[in-house]
């Protein structure tokens, strides 16, 4: 396995970010793999060299570059009203579909250089807050995006620009959108009126719920973590890739 940490340029400034491939039998698929709301860290890089291993090049960008350098959080970062959650928050409130669609924009244009990187379509995964980030690459750039999946999104249905549930029906690859039962942050009827708008849409791919798991049940360090769920998010993941990017 090959591995880096990479300041790449993009439009806004320079986006660390956590590259991982095999080290043999290139050029492989690329793979945008978008962190979750406690952001970058040991944990992820883990997840991301898991993918990597069946073949893939997986970039894990700090999605909160623009908020400068010091944006890794400590352990209590998920711990309410502790200094690293108020630190994390003041960041992650501040987050917007747009802006990460220009980052996409400048990875796909930096990846498109690269000679490990297969040229042509790629796939996106995002964990929570980063579930709407991916399902809105694969509506932004369908003609790139051919497949996208959504872990435990949060706010897949809001009023925000470019919220997933509008745009749908603008993504031509096959859409992945996976919740947990228990998820203060995608509450069921939210995802009830997700599913909704998701068959009504035409859409390619599914919405699956998980049931008796809670929001961050893929996370091996989160309290909720549930390995059958884990394994299957592993399972639909690879399988989704598969079919799509070989």
């Amino acid at each position: 396995m090959i591995e880096e940490v990479l300041d790449i340029k993009m439009t806004d400034g320079e986006m660390e970010t956590f590259v991982c491939r095999p080290d043999r039998g290139g050029p492989f698929p690329a793979i945008f793999m978008l962190m979750d709301a406690p952001g970058i860290r040991e944990e992820l890089y883990q997840m991301t060299r898991r993918l990597a291993s069946v073949g893939y090049y997986v970039m894990l960008p700090n999605l909160y570059y623009r908020a400068g350098k010091d944006t890794k959080y400590g352990p209590d970062v998920l711990e309410k009203d502790s200094a690293e959650n108020t630190r994390m928050r003041a960041v992650r409130t501040k987050m917007t579909i747009p802006p990460v669609m220009q980052d996409f924009a400048d990875m796909l244009a930096y990846v498109d250089t690269q000679d490990e990187a297969k040229a042509g379509p790629v796939g996106t995964h995002g964990y929570c807050l980063s579930g709407p980030f991916s399902l809105a690459a694969a509506a932004r750039f369908p003609d790139r995006v051919a497949a996208a999946a959504s872990f435990y999104g949060t706010w897949l249905v809001s009023d925000a620009e470019e919220s997933p549930h509008l745009n749908l029906s603008k993504a031509k690859g096959e859409l992945y959108i996976s919740c947990a039962e228990h998820d203060e942050l995608a509450p069921p009827e939210m995802v009830t009126e997700m599913k909704s708008l998701f068959d009504a849409s035409g859409a390619k791919g599914e919405l699956e719920i998980h049931p008796g798991v809670h929001h961050g049940f893929a996370f091996p360090e989160r309290w909720c973590y549930d390995l059958p769920a884990a394994e299957r998010h592993w399972e639909r993941l690879i399988a989704l890739y598969r079919r799509n990017l070989g």
